[in-house]
């Protein structure tokens, strides 16, 4: 049995989900051990956390933690980790939970192992993490007396438990340093529609629409799917979609049921953002491009055509 500390990072009120996956792999290393989890700020959140998996909650609370502060964060998970004795501490593999990993690992003077896909229990701790946006899968060892690490997102399934577990609240030191680099605003994303990081079917485009105006079949197949609109970092940089809709390694990293690529010639910057989807559509005039080899279904043509024909079949299956 280990003893496994997970911290669990929150977005508008909830969990975020590669947390929760994140959960799931410190029961799996904890093997009927203790499995903590630190929430920084949200008692909501807290209350829920023994449904899946934690035994232990810790809740740090303090009047300077309203607003993001990684600093902080890291002081908190590596103060904890020391005081319980962990033997791993993981986090999501996300911006912010590479973030404060990393800065954890650094103040206790220890190895971090970003973006695990497997993780393999002894002395050493052995790792399979994902490198260059997913495109490389190294194989390494943690030589250290506390494993440090997140989980890549989507290698596992957050699955509910349906346990409880005792939320402890607690008050962490800080001190100014700790509290020089905060999140001081935050531009919102457009509301309405479909949530990228949630939605079962994503319909996204890329570089082959053309202009802003050829997303007009991507948003137009994507209503009728009930699907979330996304696109390619090309489409970004020229200003046809906004970031937020972006799918890569820059982007948002998506596990839908089905991912319809169009006009996307699949660099490895997308491929590590798309590569939790279950099946792939690519839609693509050059046979060649090399998203079509990770399709598992793929259309040689102009997206301007298949795209609006893959609507009016649709609508003409419904009835409308």
């Amino acid at each position: 049995m280990a003893t496994v500390l997970v911290l669990v990072t929150t977005a508008d009120g909830s969990a975020d989900k590669v947390a929760l996956q994140a959960l799931a792999l410190g029961r799996q290393l904890a093997a009927g051990g203790a499995v903590h989890a630190l929430v920084i700020g949200d008692a909501g959140v807290a209350a829920g956390l023994g449904a899946w998996g934690a035994t232990d909650v810790h809740l740090a609370q303090h009047p300077a933690l309203d607003a993001p502060a990684p600093d902080a964060a890291a002081r908190i998970l590596d103060d904890l980790a020391g005081s319980l004795g962990a033997d791993f501490v993981i986090g999501p593999g996300t911006e912010e939970g590479n973030t404060v990993l990393a800065r954890a690992a650094a103040r206790g003077g220890l190895p971090f192992a970003a973006n695990c896909t497997v993780v393999t229990p002894g002395s050493p701790v052995l790792v399979t993490r994902a490198r260059w946006g997913g495109s490389l899968l190294e194989e390494a060892a943690i030589v250290a007396e506390r494993a440090v690490l997140t989980v890549a997102a989507h290698v596992l399934e957050a699955v509910e438990t349906g346990g409880s577990a005792a939320v402890t609240a607690f008050t962490p030191q800080l001190d100014d340093a700790d509290l020089a680099v905060r999140v001081v605003g935050r531009v919102p994303a457009p509301s309405g529609g479909v949530s990228l990081s949630d939605a079962k079917v994503v319909v996204s485009g890329g570089r082959g629409a053309g202009s802003a105006d050829g997303f007009g079949p991507v948003v137009e197949l994507a209503s009728l799917l009930g699907a979330a609109v996304g696109c390619s970092r090309a489409v970004t940089i020229a200003g046809w979609r906004p970031h937020t809709e972006q799918v890569g390694q820059t982007g948002t990293k998506i596990a839908p049921e089905l991912y319809i690529a169009a006009g996307i010639s699949g660099a490895t910057q997308h491929l590590a953002g798309c590569k939790g989807a279950k099946r792939l559509l690519a839609i693509n005039k050059d046979p060649e491009a090399p998203i079509m080899t990770a399709a598992d279904y793929a259309v040689i043509g102009d997206m301007a055509e298949v795209l609006p024909a893959i609507s009016a079949e649709i609508r003409r299956t419904r009835g409308a």
